[in-house]
């Protein structure tokens, strides 16, 4: 486990005596005991985990701020994304600062040490667990300008973000749900999980539609969401789809729900989803959802709305629709 091999790494390192401690992308139950608490400063934009670390006392921000005396960064398994957020620590601290990089082999580390060898010193490096932590010092001159974000365009108009979810092109699932959504959609509608956006901009293709709330944890995708989808109709809010609780029900539901942890497949979560719009939604509301078809979703939504059938898709995906959820809880703040 990461926790693990980075206390181990971090045992008798000369950590700064002064200045902060920037640490990137640690989960929520990451062990980060081996640090000063008090100078640790975390980037996080996933909403679980940035709560989750709120939670527990840490000074958490979606994004970059200020500048600091050192860094420990948590691997992304987007090799992009890995070089943008080096970029990105290297930008917030001195030359000569240490960097600490923590990661599974399964998510890129090798390919990060590699490439990282010419750029600057390597010092120790420490595997264990199917994994290692290296540690770099950042050059005089920078030596990762190359490396920072930049947007990729994942279709004609739209722009993404290294590391988001389908940041080369448009998910096949969400073109089978777009294709299935009726022309008279209307009233108050959700995207869970909205990503950059591209389902949210075929939902408001729907003059009926009064208002489309894009409901996202990654706070750089919502962050590209803003971006693509300039409608006036168009609410955003960063937050966790599950724990979502808006101020008022939805008429409707459209989701594209993730059905990964990390690289396991986790039928749990696209169902937690499901129980979440359930919950949103008024008592005469409309869930649409595309999953794949070995997802078995179907006694999920049986169990929470009146009426459920498979209205379409495609030979990967099927659309289902449910109608009035069985149970319907007025939401909470």
């Amino acid at each position: 486990m990461s926790q693990s091999r980075l206390t181990l790494a971090l045992e008798g390192a000369e950590l700064p005596a002064e200045g902060t401690i920037l640490v990137i992308g640690p989960r929520g139950d990451t062990d980060l005991s081996a640090l000063p608490k008090d100078r640790v400063r975390i980037v996080q934009g996933f909403r679980p985990d940035h709560d989750a670390l709120a939670a527990r006392g840490y000074a958490v921000s979606p994004g970059f701020e200020g500048h600091h005396a050192a860094a420990i960064l948590f691997v992304p398994r987007a090799r992009a994304a890995a070089r943008a957020l080096v970029a990105a620590a290297a930008d917030h601290l001195p030359a000569g600062a240490s960097v600490w990089v923590d990661g599974q082999k399964t998510d890129g580390v090798d390919s990060v040490l590699k490439d990282i060898r010419p750029r600057a010193e390597i010092a120790e490096v420490f595997a264990k667990a199917h994994g290692k932590v290296f540690r770099f010092a950042v050059p005089e001159r920078g030596g990762f300008e190359d490396w920072r974000a930049a947007d990729t365009q994942p279709a004609p108009g739209f722009v993404a973000a290294p590391g988001v979810f389908s940041a080369d092109g448009i998910d096949k699932g969400s073109v089978a749900l777009a294709a299935e959504l009726p022309g008279d959609l209307h009233g108050v509608v959700a995207d869970l999980g909205a990503g950059w956006g591209w389902l949210s901009s075929e939902i408001l293709k729907r003059d009926g539609v009064r208002e489309l709330h894009l409901i996202e944890a990654d706070h750089a995708a919502l962050a590209c969401a803003r971006r693509n989808v300039t409608d006036p109709r168009a609410r955003f809010h960063w937050a966790d789809a599950t724990r979502f609780r808006p101020e008022r029900r939805f008429d409707v539901v459209v989701t594209n729900p993730p059905f990964h942890t990390e690289r396991a497949a986790d039928p749990a979560l696209g169902a937690a989803f499901i129980q979440a719009a359930a919950g949103m939604l008024t008592p005469s509301g409309q869930l649409w959802l595309v999953a794949n078809r070995h997802l078995p979703y179907e006694k999920t939504m049986a169990a929470l709305f009146r009426e459920v059938a498979e209205v379409g898709g495609t030979s990967g995906f099927k659309v289902l629709k449910g109608n009035r959820p069985a149970t319907s809880p007025r939401p909470g703040r």
